[in-house]
């Protein structure tokens, strides 16, 4: 075979006529390569071992009349992309809806008119070289995507690692406090998706978004002066008038932060609803802001609870780790009042979960 036949396009013919197959060879031959096919389930066996690039088909024929053929045909996804042509000397309309119905995409009535057959079959093979085309194309297209949102994830990523490094390197005590809140609020994030009326709100995307978010809750403490942020015992009331700052600064950096961005600093959107509002209470007696109920942002209110709980289960240069069960009923004790009732509920349904995460990233003294 020389290799501008095998740049040829093929085409399947079938016909249980045998002086039909030998015209449509004799039609075709010169512009592509022709196969035969006397009856369908030859027809079927050597389109599913060699797709061809079109299939002329003949309608009536024994056994399997060109009907069957192509239905079948088009439920095999090894050849169902193929274009299917039929050729019939019957002229009823509905032969013709039965065959479009069957997936055809195109009729040609005996007796056979050579120009008709090759006008029709090189319409069609172009139509199927232009359908490929824009799907490789579109495939191109969607790697390119891929590939440049891969690339702006990664930058995301980044960019949070840097600032979340910037809030431990100020503030030692925290240990892997930082990565066990950030797998709490996926946690809860994912159960509260089980509610109907958060099914549709709380995404796959948005849970993500608000785990790798978790993390820049404390950037404001950058703010805070060392003698109160690192100091060993309790804070006194005015040091904690000023340590509590760090929630609007952390919002107002989040906020310039992703005003440089510009477009590309939407992510930083949950973050801030995080930093600003994670010590907001249900009740509206938390800060900086006061906010109550539903105005509290959701990803700030699965913060709080993470972020309480983790504090009672660990150690401090002033306290020792709570019990579990201590921790446990103090969060329930808020519920409707420091908590949002729902992340409450939610936290009880995967209180194991959260055991084990405090367990796997437990800090070491």
């Amino acid at each position: 075979m020389s290799p501008s036949d095998k740049q040829r396009a093929t085409i399947l013919v079938v016909d249980d006529t045998p002086l039909n197959l030998s015209l449509l060879t004799h039609m075709l031959k010169d512009r592509y390569r022709v196969k035969v096919a006397s009856n369908g389930a030859k027809a079927l066996a050597l389109a599913a071992a060699s797709p061809p690039d079109m299939i002329l088909l003949d309608i009536m024929m024994p056994e399997m009349d060109g009907f069957e053929v192509c239905r079948r045909l088009k439920e095999n996804p090894v050849t169902r992309h193929i274009p299917v042509i039929f050729l019939t000397a019957r002229t009823d309309i509905a032969a013709e809806e039965e065959g479009f119905a069957a997936g055809a995409v195109d009729f040609i009535h005996k007796p056979i008119s050579p120009p008709i057959v090759a006008a029709r079959v090189k319409t069609h093979l172009d139509i199927q070289s232009w359908q490929a085309f824009l799907q490789d194309r579109n495939a191109w297209l969607q790697r390119q995507v891929d590939q440049r949102l891969s690339e702006i994830n990664h930058l995301q990523d980044a960019a949070i690692c840097v600032m979340v490094s910037l809030a431990e390197f100020r503030d030692e005590t925290t240990g892997n406090h930082i990565r066990r809140t950030q797998e709490y609020v996926r946690l809860l994030g994912v159960e509260l998706a089980r509610l109907p009326h958060y099914r549709e709100r709380l995404t796959p995307g948005l849970i993500e978004q608000m785990s790798k978010s978790a993390p820049l809750h404390d950037i404001g403490k950058i703010a805070i002066p060392d003698h109160i942020l690192l100091k060993p015992g309790k804070l006194t009331t005015d040091e904690f008038t000023i340590m509590k700052t760090h929630a609007r600064c952390g919002y107002d950096m989040l906020v310039r932060a992703g005003v440089h961005m510009g477009e590309r600093g939407h992510f930083l959107d949950v973050a801030k609803d995080i930093a600003g509002s994670h010590h907001e209470k249900w009740d509206g007696s938390g800060y900086p802001d006061g906010l109550a109920g539903q105005a509290i942002p959701l990803a700030a209110r699965l913060m709080a609870l993470a972020d309480v709980f983790d504090a009672l289960r660990s150690r401090r240069p002033y306290k020792e780790p709570m019990h579990s069960d201590q921790a446990a009923a103090i969060i329930v004790a808020g519920r409707g009042l420091h908590f949002d009732p729902e992340v409450v509920d939610a936290f009880l349904a995967i209180r194991p979960e959260f055991e084990r995460i405090a367990a796997e990233w437990m800090d070491h003294a």
